[in-house]
């Protein structure tokens, strides 16, 4: 049987967590045997012996890493450090990770990258352009130069982290997708991220400062007129590129 794969939530709101944690299975393909799950924001993050899974995926969070460090939970920054750890041994075995949007700012600012709110987008769709290694990436080949994606942010990289391949950009954003090393992913963008999805997280975060909250009805309305095919491709690679690892 094959190794796990270990999905790492941050999501304090049981709905949101919810949802995300299914459309990681359903857009990665995976069944509830080939998968773990955490909820760090609840339980801290334990210590992850990576010779028992496959890989990690890590999801959003209403966490901002830019905060400034009295602003931050207590869990927040409890959860900062044990990431931190928990990426010293990750970079040194290369291991396999894919961090969406906070797990791409954990990862980023374990790097080194600044990460401030220059660079944030409101919630819905956007273009996603791949770089010249971003074509040659094996969870990209084969994609269209442009693609669409949801994501919703408030702050991200302000440029390419230390030692990292840009992957991805966008219009707004310059830093949509980097690699580390071979096997260590991040997107600012939500590859699980699909319509019904978006409509539960407008919901639920339309007072946390993304959006006007009187927008929350026209947003979600918009997200379903959005055809992200391909940014849900990059889940279902990743997956099967490291369930036989």
């Amino acid at each position: 049987m094959s190794k796990p794969f270990l999905i790492i939530q941050l999501r304090p709101e049981d709905e949101t967590a919810d949802n995300e944690f299914e459309a990681i299975k359903h857009y990665g393909g995976m069944n509830d045997a080939e998968v773990r799950r955490v909820r760090a924001e609840q339980s801290g993050l334990p210590r992850v012996n990576l010779n028992d899974y496959a890989a990690i995926i890590v999801g959003g969070s209403p966490f901002n890493i830019s905060d400034e460090e009295p602003d931050k939970s207590p869990v927040q920054r409890k959860l900062e450090g044990q990431f931190f750890e928990l990426f010293e041994e990750l970079v040194r075995e290369d291991f396999p990770f894919l961090g969406c949007c906070s797990g791409n700012g954990l990862i980023g600012a374990y790097c080194g990258a600044s990460i401030s709110r220059r660079f944030g987008e409101p919630v819905g769709g956007a273009d996603i352009s791949l770089t010249s290694q971003g074509r040659e990436d094996p969870l990209l080949k084969g994609f269209p130069s442009r693609f669409r994606a949801l994501l919703g942010h408030k702050e991200a990289c302000d440029d390419v982290p230390p030692g990292c391949v840009l992957l991805a950009t966008g219009d707004a954003c310059p830093v949509q997708m980097f690699r580390l090393g071979e096997n260590i992913y991040a997107t600012q963008f939500h590859p699980e991220g699909d319509a019904a999805g978006f409509a539960v997280r407008i919901r639920v975060y339309k007072d946390y400062g993304y959006f006007p909250p009187e927008t929350a009805q026209a947003l979600s309305a918009a997200v379903k007129n959005e055809r992200v095919n391909e940014s849900q491709e990059i889940l279902r690679r990743f997956v099967a590129r490291y369930r036989q690892r």
